[in-house]
């Protein structure tokens, strides 16, 4: 079962749910190019070879200690899955991540003060339930999720691949990609989780 609405345990070898929003619930995205940069983060935290700056210097890598099962970004919040490989993996990265966006966003919108509502929060799950639950759970976040870009969909049921994604983990408990296509369009299993699922993120 997961842990509710924080992070209770930091441990090394788990999954965790993790999501935030932005401050007074108000927008995080406003444009295309928004979500295309924040995708962008995922690829220079994660990607194989390490990643510089326009001044050359190496921005931080997590590719060995965290891999990122999935996520979906949606205009005012997100959702992210990891696997954390060590001991404050996921605290690193997501600190890597926001800060870096947070940056981005207050120069080009010219805003100051802080973009998301709090620091993230993240549920830790430990069965093979929830790890297929939690993926559609994301994956079924905007209305019309067949077709949205900015979700790891595409990843799981499609040809698409990165390096800084990593949907393995969780394809491995499918027969193939077109079970689990099947498994999301199972909406009756989908609704009798998802109050259980709302109840670990109650106030959010």
């Amino acid at each position: 079962m997961p842990s509710r609405n924080v992070i209770k345990i930091d441990l090394a070898g788990s999954y965790y749910h993790v999501y935030a929003r932005g401050a007074s619930k108000g927008d995080i995205f406003l444009e295309d190019a928004d979500y295309t940069y924040f995708i962008s983060l995922f690829k220079r935290y994660l990607s194989q070879k390490n990643c510089r700056s326009s001044a050359g210097v190496a921005y931080p890598n997590y590719k060995e200690n965290l891999e990122l099962l999935a996520y979906c970004l949606m205009k005012n919040h997100f959702h992210l899955y990891v696997y954390q490989k060590h001991e404050q993996a996921m605290s690193k990265f997501m600190r890597s991540v926001m800060t870096s966006y947070s940056r981005y966003f207050n120069i080009k919108y010219k805003r100051t003060g802080a973009l998301f509502e709090s620091r993230y929060k993240a549920v830790r799950t430990d069965t093979d339930e929830y790890l297929q639950h939690i993926t559609r759970y994301i994956h079924l976040n905007p209305k019309y999720w067949k077709l949205y870009p900015y979700s790891s969909l595409n990843y799981y049921i499609d040809k698409a691949k990165a390096e800084w994604i990593r949907p393995d983990r969780i394809l491995a408990l499918f027969s193939d990609s077109q079970e689990y296509r099947h498994f999301l369009n199972d909406y009756e299993d989908h609704r009798d989780m998802l109050a259980r699922i709302k109840y670990e993120l109650a106030d959010y």
